[in-house]
């Protein structure tokens, strides 16, 4: 188990996202080992369109809701998911398109592509608040009750990928909207793990959010989701004492992520019910389970290079599982090119790349989560992968030493 009393957790300014740094010397590098290929002729090869497919199953269950569909249609968005999706993942030709560095100056700016993702927002809370009433006071079967939950969990899970996505930017109004996103999940101490934690400690033991080599996913679980909580308060602890500011004050912001989710849950009870605050509290432990089953697929066995005691190699595309399946890609706004994102984390998904030297999963996130359901299977397919890919990151590493 991690000691997280002997960790160090690096801490940045609140109001600037990580960036591109080795944690040990916080000094800006590029990292190297990062080739592109398959890169688009111009930025109309870019379209926002394909990434409304996130909103598909959304759409499914409140048509059949709406027109009176019963029983299968609550469990209509599980089926897209983890059936149709990953089909489609394996029939279609993979995404696999980068843009130029003139192209990503271009495409960055487009609102176009923002929209999709704030527009996630307002949907999600609609939905977990409409789904409360419905749970609260609908007569449903004990079948239709696991499908609603299922469902609006997995909107919770989205919901946390739409957070990550603008919680790393600058912009106040998207870190808002991340926020808020995390608050009708109960997870919002992972807009301050995630970036001053997760993003510094990625691939190495002090990272409670990567998986280890022969870990099951349900010994990850967990452990990824307690730890976690902890790292965030340590974090906290720690930016507060920097700044010669009390603990116990309305500057601590792990005490306000405490406090809304559970404002949001009183609410909920005292206007649907005892059901309806039941059901809030289960759908947001379904959504950031979805979240901590990715985790566990991202990270998977990957390790970075410790070059003195507690301090490691920087984050490059090889530390990172990547996938080009399609279709997951425009459901998830690009989180399957994870080993980008983790090199570069202000990135907007429109412009993230995919690296020829990034270590490849076997399939998309949906097909991922159903291997990583069943360890055996998992370990049998992904452990000669993990192996394979530490192979390679150790080449690459002495390719680097011949360089320098």
């Amino acid at each position: 188990m991690i000691e997280t009393q002997n960790i160090i957790f690096p801490v940045e300014d609140q109001s600037s996202s990580s960036a591109n740094i080795t944690p040990s010397s916080g000094k800006p590098k590029t990292p190297k080992f990062q080739t592109l290929k398959n890169q688009a002729n111009s930025v109309d090869d870019f379209s926002a369109l394909p990434f409304y497919l996130s909103y598909t199953p959304i759409l499914l269950f409140y048509y059949g809701l709406l027109t009176g569909g019963r029983g299968i249609w609550y469990f209509s968005p599980i089926i897209l998911t983890f059936v149709f999706v990953p089909l489609l993942d394996f029939i279609l030709p993979p995404l696999k398109l980068n843009p130029t560095a003139e192209q990503e100056k271009i495409l960055e700016k487009q609102f176009k592509f923002q929209l999709p993702v704030w527009l996630w927002v307002p949907t999600q809370i609609f939905s977990v608040i409409f789904t409360c009433y419905v749970f609260g006071h609908w007569d449903l079967t004990l079948t239709e009750q696991i499908g609603l939950l299922l469902t609006v969990g997995l909107m919770g899970g989205q919901s946390i990928n739409v957070a990550h996505e603008l919680g790393h930017k600058l912009s106040s109004i998207e870190k808002f909207f991340a926020k808020t996103s995390l608050a009708f999940v109960c997870y919002m101490h992972f807009q301050i793990e995630h970036i001053q934690g997760h993003h510094w400690n990625v691939a190495t033991p002090k990272d409670p959010a990567t998986s280890r080599l022969g870990e099951s996913l349900y010994q990850f679980l967990p452990r990824t989701i307690y730890y976690s909580f902890i790292s965030a308060w340590d974090i906290e602890a720690k930016r507060l004492k920097k700044a010669n500011k009390a603990f116990w004050s309305s500057d601590n912001q792990m005490l306000w992520f405490m406090f809304w989710p559970t404002m949001i849950t009183m609410t909920i009870y005292l206007t649907f019910g005892l059901w309806g605050a039941i059901f809030f509290l289960m759908q947001s432990a379904v959504g950031f389970l979805f979240l901590e089953v990715v985790n566990y697929v991202e990270h998977y066995g990957l390790l970075r290079e410790e070059i003195s005691p507690g301090h490691y190699e920087q984050v490059r595309p090889i530390h990172s599982w990547n996938a080009n399946e399609s279709v997951t890609n425009y459901f998830l706004f690009k989180l399957q090119r994870h080993s980008d994102h983790h090199t570069f984390p202000v990135r907007r998904y429109q412009v993230l790349r995919s690296f020829e030297e990034s270590p490849q999963l076997p399939a998309g996130y949906s097909g991922c989560i159903l291997l990583a359901l069943v360890p055996p299977l998992w370990f049998y397919i992904m452990n000669p992968r993990v192996i394979q890919a530490r192979k390679m990151i150790e080449m690459y590493r002495k390719n680097e030493s011949h360089e320098q």
